[in-house]
């Protein structure tokens, strides 16, 4: 009897922990800070997270917080003490939660069928990797980066056709660092499949011209915990003070580590970690990034959203050395997206595009491993609140890739002929 009482309690527990994390009558605000004054006065949220989330970083510009119904009262009680009038974005944050656009593959189906008209489960694209290179075993072989908090693996691509060319350099492109940005992994293993199948002869020159590295989920944990608990989560899933959990893994990195735009609050959004490096899993990806026996010719990070295309610096509005080149590859790029589906994208330097943020793994790769050709993608939507913005629907999936493909086709076309590197 006491043995089926603990075995209930466990079942019950285990549900608990596994039930989807709901957010009926809470409210999304936007407010605009312009004075550092109200900045600061924002940051007593930060602790109070529970209450009133921030949606993307606290910056001088329009800032989107999730509150608690509870909460209401108190949030604008604050913000008008501030000076900052609020808009009101979505009045039930779980009716457009509950909206059915983000499919999900059955992990259940045949294991070969993986398809980019639905999103999928880490297992389920874990599975389509190794199925690869039973598929292209003279092409595809899998990399482990290491392992994440809850000992995943960080599993990755290499794709390298071996045909005898002296000199290859690498490419390396990582994804879904933010664990509610599900378009980026979806774009990634896109463009794997695309550097795979494609008949199209850019895509196979490039294919064959470079030593590819595609890790398509930098933050494993995070992505199960938006699948089974909360869809909205960002960050690691590493116990932290104050009761809280969870690092930004995109502020870990270990270059100008939390200098701006990144908090010290357990409990934010932002939370740059104890200290450089504390997540297992930036710390483990970073050494992998040094081990990879190619010269690195280009670091790409795909997130969502805003449709912004980056290059370094987050820390500083002081332009990188080679900043003349990184804008040429971007006006390139930029006008590549463009072209299929007239999608637009702007960008430049991290700090002056969107905001100051230090810590990326982005700055890290260009900054330390001397990557001089470092982007960031912020995938589609443009002008959604930080609460729908994340959710893309599925059949927007397949035009992201595309014309993400399009513009990483033209972007390293036009870097390496900087570089009088050719293509072939």
């Amino acid at each position: 009897m006491k043995l089926l009482l603990v075995l209930l309690s466990v079942n019950i527990l285990t549900f608990c922990l596994a039930e989807r994390r709901r957010f009926d009558n809470y409210k999304v605000y936007r407010v605009s800070p312009v004075k550092a004054n109200q900045l600061e006065g924002l940051r007593s949220l930060e602790a109070n997270s529970e209450d009133a989330l921030v949606l993307n970083n606290l910056h001088l510009g329009p800032t989107d917080f999730l509150v608690a119904p509870g909460f209401d009262g108190a949030f604008l009680k604050l913000v008008k003490d501030l000076d900052l009038p609020p808009e009101l974005i979505d009045a039930n944050a779980q009716t457009s939660l509950s909206l059915d656009i983000e499919p999900v593959a059955d992990a259940n189906r045949r294991s070969d069928d993986y398809s980019w008209s639905e999103y999928h489960e880490l297992n389920d694209t874990h599975r389509w990797m190794q199925n690869l290179v039973g598929k292209y075993p003279d092409v595809v072989s899998v990399f482990v980066a290491g392992r994440s908090y809850e000992g995943r693996e960080l599993l990755g691509l290499r794709i390298n056709h071996n045909d005898g060319r002296a000199g290859k350099q690498s490419i390396f492109l990582e994804a879904g660092m933010h664990a509610r940005e599900w378009i980026g992994p979806a774009t990634a293993t896109y463009f794997a499949n695309e550097l795979l199948s494609s008949q199209q002869q850019e895509i196979m020159s490039l294919a064959r011209s470079y030593v590819w590295y595609i890790l398509p989920h930098a933050n494993p944990d995070g992505y199960v915990y938006t699948h089974k608990t909360n869809r909205m989560w960002r960050k690691t899933r590493s116990p932290q003070d104050k009761n809280c959990v969870g690092t930004d893994p995109n502020r870990n990195w270990g270059f100008h580590w939390r200098e701006v735009g990144a908090s010290s609050d357990p409990c934010s959004e932002s939370y740059a970690g104890p200290k450089a490096f504390s997540e297992p899993e930036a710390e483990n990806l970073s050494q992998f990034l040094k081990s990879v026996p190619e010269p690195m010719f280009m670091y790409l990070s795909l997130h969502s959203f805003s449709q912004l295309l980056l290059y370094p610096y987050g820390h500083t509005s002081a332009l990188p050395e080679n900043h003349r080149q990184l804008e040429k590859i971007f006006n390139v790029a930029v006008g590549a997206m463009k072209r299929r589906y007239g999608t637009r994208y702007t960008g430049g330097n991290v700090y002056d595009a969107i905001y100051p943020a230090a810590g990326s793994s982005m700055d890290w790769a260009y900054g330390v491993l001397n990557v001089k050709y470092s982007f960031t993608y912020e995938l589609r939507p443009s002008g959604y609140s930080f609460w729908t913005g994340f959710r893309l629907p599925a059949a927007q999936i397949i035009p992201t890739g595309q014309e993400t493909t399009d513009s990483l086709v033209e972007m390293i076309k036009a870097a390496a002929q900087i570089e009088g590197y050719k293509i072939e």
